[in-house]
């Protein structure tokens, strides 16, 4: 709870950061703390012993500051209209956007913490309505042309997700009236679903074994009934409202169902969740339950959309689909971690928002995705499953088909070579192996898709490797957990030929589990990444904001007489790294040249000696006929004891 209470604050102090929307921060421990969110991704750092939690008062002080500046900002940067998103402000609404969302998530995480904990409100207004005895039914939905995704010049902030298109042509299907209620769900839970596994996938049967559940979490088993754990109470079930559960209990459930009813019961896909929302006709102004009205759910007979119910509001529908990118996807820089990494098939998108939904949460346009085994205020309706639609979702384990840069860096550090150049990340590495003298531990920052860091785990005990983007480091998790990775290599315009990565090809199976990847900025690392006897930065220093902050912090992650080695070919631009934050390719007040390996000595001549520098070259296949020829500096500077 003390993280997303600090992370909601962190998030626009760092966006804004990345933004160079300002250049300040307000508490470098805080901002890396409690900088990214956790989602169970393999580079989450998830060990408890690697965090000194604040105080809630320091938290409180902290959020007010931010606050403040938030506030500042607001009244002062330019305002142009339509905000755009390369604007300013289009960070500040991502801001306020972000912490809406973990209003929704953190409430959730109250239901799931011991009612002990919890004050009561009189704020909290729970539904008082318990009408029992409602009986789902079968709904026709015509045959319509379905088109997801919205316009670059959309009129409502928007995700990076939400936009683009893909048509789908979705054919007539049955849908249920109601969302599934509690009601409906406990026979389920009273014919023992929860132990009878072939109602279980895979993933459903590891949720089992790992949590040993026998009923939804939010029912508590009180002798032989059940009661219901809203958000600050424990009250009588509620049996007309609808039944929370996550996305394998769900699909459990409809396997029973179908068993029991002879029938081939599923959950909607994201086209017959639009094809349902096209049926109801929902227009402006409507009652439902969403923004926070109430804070609980209501009878799932309450609110009606052309006699289909609960279309929007209420709880969360869980999907069939997993989100994935549509035609014309394209990253925001800033946020590039929010819809990327969940372009796994490991994360199910729900549909229609919930009583505690609000902003984007409740636009027609929203895609929010999450694991199967999460909890959200979500429940869940059915489709007779007669004959899927066709569509164009990526449903395969290739996460980077329409990521460019992903593509271009996998085919850097991983594919071929040209010319006669050498593998850039084996030729760091041999470097490398030249100076070395413990090989305990080894950091490589700015790892990008990791294959430097599996190149030192040939040498070290432990490697860790860190990169800013969650895009480049899923290549080198991927490669850890799947052992391949797919990719496109480009040829020309928009043609490409597919490729991929093989970790026993590479030579890496016996050492990948030396190798750990992390999310992390290389300004502000967290304070456990230390006791590295060599650190390398590749091409790095030159894509900082402040590489200042990097050189002045890294002699305290070094052991005494560790290696730093800095390669760069010193690529100066304002888009990265402001001008007055330039380490050299300037003129100084006297009208003297100061290369980047003069201001690197002004910088660490009092903690290291330079001890070599050499070129390094490489090249960067962009298409079948045009590479990159670079020629990057390599410096290695010897730690003082």
């Amino acid at each position: 709870m003390i993280f997303y209470f600090g992370h909601t604050a962190t998030f626009f102090i760092n966006k804004l950061i990345l933004a160079k929307v300002i250049d300040t921060r307000i508490n470098k421990d805080f901002e890396s703390m409690f900088a990214v969110g956790v989602d169970e991704m393999t580079w989450d750092d998830m060990d408890s012993n690697h965090y000194k939690w604040a105080d809630v008062n320091e938290v409180r002080d902290y959020r007010s500051k931010v606050k403040e500046l938030i506030l500042n900002l607001i009244d002062t940067l330019d305002l142009v209209l339509p905000i755009s998103k390369d604007s300013a402000m289009w960070i500040i609404l991502m801001g306020i956007e972000h912490e809406k969302i973990h209003i929704e998530t953190s409430l959730v995480l109250h239901r799931q913490m011991p009612i002990e904990y919890i004050n009561q409100s009189d704020e909290f207004k729970i539904c008082d309505i318990f009408t029992n005895g409602i009986k789902n039914e079968m709904v026709s939905i015509p045959s319509a042309d379905i088109t997801l995704g919205k316009d670059e010049n959309h009129n409502l902030y928007g995700w990076d997700n939400e936009y683009g298109k893909d048509e789908i042509f979705v054919d007539e299907f049955e849908t249920s009236k109601y969302l599934v209620s509690n009601e409906e769900f406990i026979e389920f839970v009273n014919d023992n679903g929860y132990t009878k596994l072939e109602y279980w996938d895979e993933e459903g049967q590891e949720f089992l074994k790992n949590t040993k559940a026998t009923h939804p979490s939010f029912w508590i088993k009180d002798n032989n009934t059940f009661r219901y754990r809203a958000i600050n109470k424990i009250i009588n079930m509620p049996l007309s409202w609808p039944v929370d559960v996550n996305a394998l209990e769900a699909k459990a459930f409809l396997k029973y169902k179908s068993k029991k009813d002879n029938t081939n019961y599923s959950l909607p896909t994201e086209a017959q969740y639009k094809a349902i929302y096209k049926y109801a006709s929902i227009k402006e102004p409507y009652e439902v339950n969403e923004n926070l009205k109430l804070y609980s759910s209501v009878p799932i007979n309450t609110h009606s959309f052309n006699g289909i119910y609960d279309v929007i509001g209420n709880a969360w529908q869980w999907c069939e689909t997993p989100i994935y990118p549509f035609n014309g996807f394209e990253v925001h820089s800033v946020y590039d971690d929010f819809s990327v990494p969940t372009f796994d098939n490991k994360h199910a998108l729900i549909n229609g928002s919930s009583w505690a939904s609000t902003g984007n949460l409740i636009d027609s346009y929203s895609r929010y995705a999450f694991r199967r085994h999460f909890y959200q205020n979500a429940s869940f309706r059915y489709i007779i499953n007669n004959k899927k639609e066709e569509n164009n979702m990526t449903n395969n384990d290739n996460i980077y088909e329409t990521d460019d840069l992903v593509s271009q860096y996998c085919q850097f550090q991983y594919g071929q070579t040209y010319f006669g150049v050498e593998n850039f990340s084996i030729a760091v590495n041999n470097v490398a192996n030249k100076y070395i003298k413990n090989t305990n531990k080894a950091l490589d920052i700015g790892c990008a898709t990791g294959r430097l860091s599996f190149e030192l785990a040939k040498t070290f005990d432990k490697v860790d490797g860190i990169d800013f983007s969650a895009r480049f480091i899923q290549v080198g998790t991927a490669l850890i957990n799947n052992d391949t990775v797919k990719y496109k290599g480009m040829l020309e315009g928009e043609l490409y030929e597919e490729k991929s990565i093989h970790i026993k090809e590479l030579g890496y199976e016996d050492i990948k589990n030396k190798v750990e990847f992390y999310q992390g900025d290389a300004c502000n690392l967290k304070e456990h990444f230390n006791g590295y006897d060599l650190i390398i930065g590749t091409n790095l220093i030159d894509r900082l904001y402040e590489p200042k902050l990097f050189l002045n912090d890294i002699k305290n992650r070094l052991n005494n007489d560790g290696i730093l080695i800095l390669t760069s070919p010193y690529t100066w631009l304002e888009e990265y790294t402001k001008k007055e934050n330039w380490l050299g390719g300037y003129k100084d007040e006297n009208k003297n040249n100061i290369s980047t390996l003069d201001g690197l000595k002004e910088v660490l001549q009092n903690d290291f000696e330079l001890i070599n520098t050499q070129d390094v070259p490489f090249v960067i296949k962009e298409t079948s006929r045009k590479y990159q020829h670079t020629i990057s500096q390599l410096s290695v500077w010897k730690k003082k004891n």
